[in-house]
């Protein structure tokens, strides 16, 4: 038997690599191992999810920013392992990984979304998981370079899928793009909340000034001679400060005029203390209109929405959703918990009420599992937030008729 180990071994090598011995990337359609299913009234109800590497939702691994570069997609899910921004507790490098793993279960009996009556996975959608962003940890402004370059790099490719004509009117649909293309969605799992200012500069190069929903416990428009003193430049761009810089920048104009969607960002759950009255007077300056998570208490999910819809009309959107916007009893593993906030619940009522936005893109941040439990509460939140947010992406294609753009 010895002998016939080498021999076996060759084969096995050559099955994973290809007959040429190069690490060919496995086919988008291409099953190696089928797994057992089990199959209800009319569907597949359950699958394995235990088996091969962790991918977001089992979705499929494409080396999107290296040599599978020509493989097109219309969601891509990518991860930026960025903490060297934050103020309180690190750790959050680690929540692409945390998430992934806690989004195992989504597919598990089919990933059909009820309240939104869709299943992402089956709208017809090519949807990937392109792994992560390579990000340094010894060097935030080259770190931050690393990331807007690789969101740019997906976001600036053509969408597997053409927009096809509106289920309404029947007229053709033009993208909402201002360089006209048909550009795919990028959901990034992060990393601290310095993250979104490289993000927002890619995001500026294909849409301009975007509107900006923000799920978060904090302002995060905080001066940096207030949030962390800017002892150097490098230092003053955190997870404090990442909108302020946004606004200087132009990416997100500054302003107060709902009729222009391109001034308004709205955020929701504030729960935090502040420095003092002046930082809501920061946040005012860098265009942003505020629901408090106590409101909730009188509002309720329906008014939140209503109030989140009106501002930004029906405008392309980017959502950024921090996950210390959920009471620490539901998601206890982040790096700067606040109570007060909202339950799991409630945010994914919340989001669900966003369809029919046009969300170009997306991120989930501050996510560090060391600090989860061990039923990772947190990460499932995480991924079942996104979940959410995919499903509204699925249904909603980035496209107006052409007599109304």
């Amino acid at each position: 038997m010895r002998y016939l180990a080498p021999f076996f071994f060759g084969a096995l090598v050559r099955l994973v690599n290809g007959h040429d011995g190069h690490h060919d990337q496995i086919p988008l359609d291409y099953v190696r191992f089928p797994q057992p299913i089990f199959h209800g009234s009319s569907e597949v109800t359950a699958d394995s999810i235990f088996s091969g590497i962790t991918t977001f939702a089992k979705l499929p691994w494409v080396q999107c920013l290296t040599k599978e570069q020509h493989v097109a997609f219309d969601i891509a899910f990518i991860g930026a392992p960025f903490d060297t921004g934050t103020s309180y507790r690190p750790g959050a490098r680690f929540g692409p990984a945390g998430i992934r793993e806690g989004s195992r279960r989504l597919t598990l009996y089919g990933g059909y979304n009820v309240p939104l009556e869709v299943n992402p996975f089956k709208s017809g959608l090519r949807i990937v998981d392109c792994g992560d962003i390579p990000v340094t940890p010894y060097d935030n402004k080259y770190a931050i370079q690393q990331i807007e370059n690789g969101h740019k790099a997906l976001l600036q490719r053509e969408a597997y899928s053409p927009l096809g004509n509106d289920s309404i009117t029947g007229e053709r649909l033009v993208p909402v793009s201002l360089d006209g293309k048909n550009h795919p969605r990028v959901i990034t799992l992060g990393g601290d909340h310095t993250i979104v200012l490289p993000l927002l500069r890619s995001i500026y190069s294909a849409y301009g000034p975007i509107s900006v929903i923000h799920f978060d416990s904090h302002l995060d428009t905080w001066k940096p001679s207030v949030f962390g003193g800017a002892p150097s430049d490098q230092a003053a761009i955190n997870h404090g400060t990442y909108f302020y810089w946004a606004s200087q920048e132009g990416l997100i104009n500054n302003g107060t005029s709902i009729a222009s969607i391109y001034t308004l960002l709205l955020r929701t759950s504030n729960s935090t203390t502040l420095s003092g009255p002046e930082d809501y007077e920061n946040d005012d300056g860098a265009g942003f209109k505020r629901i408090e998570a106590r409101e909730i208490d009188t509002l309720g999910t329906d008014g939140i929405i209503k109030k989140i819809r009106d501002t930004v009309g029906d405008g392309p959107v980017y959502l950024s959703i921090d996950i210390d916007s959920i009471d620490p009893a539901f998601a206890p593993a982040t790096g700067t918990p606040e109570t007060g906030g909202w339950s799991t619940r409630e945010l994914r009522t919340i989001l669900r009420g966003l369809d029919g936005l046009h969300i170009v893109s997306a991120d989930i941040v501050e996510v560090a599992p060391a600090y989860d439990t061990n039923a990772e509460l947190t990460t499932m939140a995480a991924a079942d937030v996104l979940f959410e947010v995919l499903s509204v992406m699925a249904k909603t294609p980035l496209g107006k008729v052409a007599s109304a753009k």
